[in-house]
């Protein structure tokens, strides 16, 4: 299957109840791990790329390129999409021209009219092209690539008007917060939800953080339209755990265990390993 935009997916994820992992990639290893894990569950997937990541990646051609070329050389059969991850508004047009398949533009941090403005210029221009598009309202806690969202909730009146500019998906502060979540963290907002999923006419909702809710939180949150949960941290968390591992245990100083194919399997494995807990979680698995 080619890749694909996330609008399908999403619906489909929506009406049946089940919600899809974006999974952020950034490098080689995560596009390989994440390919050979949805199709050997038979799930589809959204492949997350931050702007920093797109950048240590040489660029939005380049990230492109690669997930297309491990995309076919591993005879990925269930839907992909390329996704940019809180894209400025320039980000989201280079990453449009460059052949992403899905764009979010996170206008959150701009007064509301600006935001407003902005996302239907990117819906048009990415609609064109039949490229799905997610905005945000209300910032979403924690720093991604060195934007730092106070957590907010969003405010459902405003979700109501940016998600008739004709979305695709729609983000909402619900107390959720990007990277580990603190010990005093109250858990998601689960009536701003309820009042957001009611406002914005079905369309599919997402989660960011998904790294650390509560497993319960997270299904609760699909039941209530929720059809997209991101996940970033875990898996590099994951990856950092599994190669100490290996290096702690001299395993890089026996033979050829310096070989970055060696080095960096079993941080892949561990990536591998939350990807599947991840879709199982979240109900993907056979719904490609």
């Amino acid at each position: 299957m080619a890749i694909v935009s996330a609008k399908d997916m999403l619906l489909k994820a929506r009406n049946e109840g089940y919600g899809v992992a974006q999974i952020n990639i950034n490098n080689l290893e995560w596009i390989k791990a994440v390919l050979q894990t949805v199709e050997e569950l038979k799930s589809p997937v959204i492949l997350g790329v931050s702007e920093g990541a797109a950048k240590y990646m040489a660029g939005y051609k380049n990230v492109v390129e690669m997930v297309k070329n491990v995309h076919d050389f591993l005879g990925v059969t269930v839907p992909v999409a390329i996704h940019l991850d809180h894209g400025t508004y320039e980000g989201s047009f280079k990453a449009l021209e460059a052949g992403f398949t899905s764009i979010m533009f996170d206008g959150s941090h701009y007064p509301f009219e600006e935001n407003l403005a902005k996302t239907k210029e990117v819906v048009a221009a990415c609609h064109a092209k039949g490229v799905s598009v997610e905005a945000e309202v209300g910032s979403i806690g924690g720093e991604e690539d060195g934007v730092i969202g106070a957590g907010e909730l969003a405010d459902p009146a405003e979700c109501k008007i940016i998600a008739a500019t004709g979305v695709d998906m729609f983000a909402a502060g619900i107390g959720n917060i990007h990277g580990k979540y603190p010990a005093n963290w109250k858990g998601l907002s689960f009536d701003t939800l309820e009042e957001i999923q009611k406002v914005t006419n079905n369309i599919p909702l997402v989660l960011h953080g998904g790294t650390g809710i509560p497993g319960d939180q997270v299904k609760r949150a699909i039941s209530l339209g929720v059809s997209k949960i991101n996940v970033n941290t875990e898996c590099q968390l994951a990856f950092a755990e599994e190669t100490r591992k290996y290096i702690e245990a001299g395993k890089d100083l026996q033979s050829k265990g310096f070989d970055p194919r060696k080095l960096l399997a079993p941080g892949t494995d561990g990536i591998k390993r939350v990807v599947r807990e991840k879709i199982e979680l979240f109900g993907s698995a056979n719904k490609a």
